[in-house]
């Protein structure tokens, strides 16, 4: 029997990626959007699903089970970017990234499980990111929210284990994706303290994605946690650097780690 796998955020980027793969190995893939009205070529369904909302998510999930009678996998991939000095970010764009980030993918946890459970098995993805192991000048609410999500995931592992259901985190590294395009950024002003050093790693960070890797690599790595039996807590999917990055953060020196990335950062 094929698995019936639900991607949030399916509709572009890794999500749209993830999904196609999927696809082509024969699984029965849903993907979620804001707008699926928008994306009627995909080459598998996109359904409507706000990750800020509850309702939305619930009546999202109940379609999927109307339909196919299951859920075996949830992809918990929506979300979005924020960039800005942390003093000049709105608290309201800052609650909003975790309600996008945090919040928004524990719901989609919240309404699957009870199906799973009945089921007595099931696998859920969180995609984090390689931020999510450090603080990022300029990227800090990101990093937050995704760090977030990384560390409940290990607290619901725990959990849900005696269900037997498995969860895992992926943290992917830059990829070549829309991201920076659909990103908050605190705007750039003129009379900031910041402007400089904000303005220059801004264009840092949207280089690193214009020449990030191919989002089939992520599709491919989910592809492989999808048929392991029993996924590792995490999976870290990205350039060697970025991934060395998180053991260099556990191995050096509070002040000698930070340096290095201030030194990266141009800061």
């Amino acid at each position: 029997m094929s698995k019936v796998i639900l991607i949030t955020g399916g509709s572009s980027g890794i999500g749209k990626s993830i999904g196609e793969f999927l696809t082509s190995k024969d699984y029965i893939v849903y993907g979620t959007s804001r707008n699926p009205d928008n994306y009627k070529e995909s080459k598998f369904p996109i359904l409507a699903l706000d990750v800020k909302n509850v309702v939305s998510i619930q009546e999202t999930v109940q379609a999927v089970l109307e339909k196919e009678g299951r859920l075996d996998v949830l992809i918990n991939n929506a979300g979005a970017g924020i960039t800005g000095p942390i003093e000049e970010t709105p608290e309201e764009q800052i609650k909003n990234n975790f309600d996008t980030n945090f919040f928004g993918p524990i719901n989609v946890i919240k309404a699957v499980l009870p199906q799973m459970r009945k089921q007595k098995g099931g696998l859920i993805i969180n995609v984090t990111s390689i931020a999510g192991y450090m603080g990022l000048p300029y990227r800090g609410i990101y990093s937050a929210s995704k760090g977030a999500l990384e560390l409940i995931t290990e607290a619901f592992r725990m959990e849900i284990k005696e269900f037997n259901i498995k969860m895992t985190n992926v943290a992917p590294g830059d990829f070549a994706t829309n991201i920076a395009a659909g990103r908050y950024h605190a705007p750039l002003l003129e009379d900031s303290p910041y402007k400089t050093s904000y303005g220059n790693t801004l264009e840092l960070m949207n280089e690193h994605v214009d020449s990030g890797s191919n989002p089939n690599v992520m599709a491919k790595e989910v592809f492989k946690i999808i048929n392991t039996p029993n996924p590792k807590v995490h999976y870290k999917v990205g350039e060697f650097m970025q991934k060395f990055s998180i053991v260099l953060k556990r191995i050096l020196p509070d002040k000698v780690y930070e340096k290095l990335l201030m030194n990266h950062y141009k800061l």
